[in-house]
């Protein structure tokens, strides 16, 4: 039996079949109560007034303690951490000695020589990797998400966000006197409930807002007062559902295949990662189908993190980054908002009604079914223009609509397209039914598709 990744790869006879065949279910994403109210309502309401993100769950968390700590960080990150005060986030994000992207986290400075990373597992484990085998000095602690904590029990810290128009008065109304003014991703400490906060500054649907960190044993006493303070300003409670898909108004691309499946600069890592761990038993679908895993890696410059990356320190895959921006690489594709044919879309959900097999059934309020989901987008006569990696459905905007990642070209708002939903070939995945594919007309709208997302939400309130 497999022993690690690369093991398990063998095994399988390749990354692309591991994953396309992966037997395992679908991840939960959260224990979060699905619903509070509707999940309807409860997306319309970060628009109207404020709602409250339980977020303990569904992220892992690595803690780094130690003198190597930001070393650590400045080796492994494309981000320059010159300017990286206490109290401060970055976006941490990770590449390959190739230039892929590994992943991305919020990576937390909450002391001089202490840092926590909070993401999806993949940059994660990349982050403990180097940590445990790179010769640093630090001090770790780590914890999965709810459904992969061996054993069970609670989560190490509570992690609660308020946003929305309105949230600033509940925060106001929770701490009894005017918030202080805090920059974008940048943080302070609260008092809440007699128990000490900390805060970050930032909104995971695109509006104003503050997630709250502390042990697990304060919860129950910040979650019961955050939740007094927002009856009077007509806070809502997001469950699970609907939380999976602020970001497809955000714009935040939650999971690229991670870049470490293959390639000779992740062959130690893949060797590090136990055959049991998360990204050892993910899977991948969609309509996007290729036999070579490396077509379903991106660059940062294909998703929008050009801005951050910086040249201003010696990192993993830098050579391979300034020999994109070399080759002009930089502009080939972009990150781009996929407004769905509303009268497409309902033909795929009739099919369910008739005869025969029908569409891919569509999940609501989020629609992809495998781990890391990848669709095609193509022009009118049938042509690649690139791939779309997160469905959903928005209240907001009484559409469905997905992140995708296109052909510049092909990028411009207002473009359209054609995405391909269904699989091409059969697999052994369990949550994949007997179905046809359908061809979805759609638009392309910038990312994020909120106005308000794309332009003020990270300047100062």
């Amino acid at each position: 039996m497999a022993k690690n990744l690369e093991e398990k790869i063998a095994e399988a006879g390749s990354p692309q079949t591991m994953l396309w065949e992966s037997k395992d279910p679908p991840i939960v994403a959260t224990p979060v109560t699905p619903e509070f109210t509707n999940w309807r309502d409860e997306q319309l309401a970060w628009r109207r007034t404020s709602v409250l993100f339980d977020q303990s769950h569904h992220m892992a968390d690595l803690n780094i303690r130690g003198k190597d700590a930001l070393k650590l960080i400045r080796d492994t990150a494309i981000n320059s951490v010159e300017y990286f005060p206490v109290n401060a986030a970055k976006q941490y994000i990770a590449v390959n000695g190739e230039g892929q992207i590994i992943g991305d986290n919020i990576l937390f400075r909450n002391e001089e020589e202490e840092f926590q990373a909070v993401g999806v597992p993949p940059s994660i484990n990349w982050l403990q990797y180097h940590a445990e085998t790179g010769g640093y000095d630090v001090e770790l602690w780590r914890d999965n998400p709810s459904y992969a904590r061996v054993g069970g029990g609670d989560p190490v810290v509570y992690r609660y966000e308020v946003q929305g128009p309105g949230a600033m008065n509940v925060i106001r109304e929770v701490l009894g006197e005017e918030p202080p003014t805090v920059k974008f991703f940048h943080g302070a400490r609260f008092t809440i409930a007699g128990k000490m906060v900390r805060a970050l500054r930032h909104g995971m649907a695109g509006e104003p807002g503050f997630e709250f960190v502390g042990p697990w044993a304060d919860r129950e006493a910040v979650h019961n007062a955050l939740l007094e303070a927002g009856k009077k300003h007509g806070m809502v409670q997001v469950g699970g559902r609907a939380y999976l898909t602020n970001t497809l108004e955000s714009g935040w691309l939650p999971r690229p295949l991670p870049a470490f499946y293959s390639g000779k600069s992740t062959e130690g890592f893949r060797r590090w990662l136990a055959a049991d761990e998360i990204d050892a038993k993910v899977s991948l679908g969609g309509s996007f189908f290729s036999d070579s895993i490396e077509d379903y890696y991106f660059s940062p410059y294909d998703v929008g993190y050009g801005r951050i990356v910086k040249f201003d320190h010696d990192f993993i895959g830098r050579e391979a980054l300034e020999a994109q921006v070399a080759a002009g690489q930089t502009e080939v594709r972009k990150k781009v908002t996929l407004k769905w044919d509303a009268e497409d879309t309902a033909k795929c959900w009739a099919s369910m009604f008739q005869p025969g097999p029908g569409a891919k059934y569509f999940n609501l309020p989020i629609a992809h079914y495998a781990t890391y989901h990848y669709d095609r987008v193509e022009s009118a006569d049938g042509a690649l223009l690139g791939r779309s990696l997160h469905t959903g459905y928005s209240s907001n905007y009484r559409s469905m609509l997905s992140l995708a990642v296109l052909d510049a070209a092909a990028a411009e708002p207002g473009t359209e397209v054609v995405l391909v939903w269904g699989e091409p070939k059969p697999s052994s995945k369990i949550q994949v039914e007997d179905h046809v594919q359908f061809k979805i007309r759609a638009t392309v709208y910038p990312t994020p598709i909120d106005m308000h997302a794309r332009t003020t939400y990270r300047k100062n309130d």
